[in-house]
């Protein structure tokens, strides 16, 4: 119910992570895996709430690129702090030994729960091209509805600014979007809107993809 069981097996659980997968976007062409996630959590002698029966090191995390939530298995001789960005992607792994699974919002701890909003943002921060490209081609996803008015902060003036803005110029980074239109920190908007996703609160999803 919170949580999606994978198999034990290490290749068979990392191929639910391509974005072909259910929650992926059906146009994309090619076959990705999650490459790098932050870690908001973890425990050095845990159980997997993923893999029965899988104990180790357990760390949560969230993905880079899906903003997923994921349970992964650390190696045990390995050093994590939380916020640490870390290599999941098919070959070179350092530090983990396998990606367990997704996790619902619910079944992740008090302190992955408070880290969550500070590291999307940092992950908002450190992406800042793909969100930007974002506010310069967002669409309405209703006819009375667009989707920059979505995100927290921006009401109907905002998002007539940002349209307008961009017809003009596009925008080229979050200081642009904030000198231009004086739409405060809209990258701290846009994680905002991304644990709303997260945390199932919002009843669509512009970023989050299931």
């Amino acid at each position: 119910m919170g949580i999606r069981p994978l198999s034990m097996s290490v290749d068979r659980s990392d191929r639910t992570f391509r974005s072909d997968d259910s929650y992926a976007h059906h146009h994309q062409p090619q076959r990705k895996y999650e490459e790098y996630a932050y870690i908001l959590d973890f425990t050095q002698r845990g159980k997997s709430a993923t893999v029965r029966g899988r104990e180790g090191v357990i760390i949560q995390a969230i993905g880079e690129e899906r903003l997923t939530l994921l349970e992964l298995l650390g190696y045990g001789n390995a050093t994590f702090e939380v916020g640490e960005r870390l290599y999941i992607g098919r070959d070179g792994r350092e530090k983990i030994i396998s990606v367990l699974g997704r996790l619902e919002y619910s079944n992740i701890s008090q302190t992955a729960k408070n880290e969550l909003l500070a590291t999307v943002e940092k992950i908002v921060l450190e992406n800042e091209k793909r969100f930007i490209d974002y506010v310069n081609i967002a669409q309405p996803v209703t006819p009375r509805i667009h989707a920059l008015e979505l995100i927290p902060g921006i009401g109907k003036t905002y998002m007539m600014a940002l349209i307008k803005g961009r017809e003009s110029k596009r925008f080229e980074s979050f200081q642009e979007i904030q000198d231009r239109i004086g739409l405060k920190d809209p990258a701290k908007l846009i994680a905002k809107r991304i644990v709303e996703e997260i945390t199932g609160e919002a009843r669509m999803n512009l970023f989050v993809r299931r």
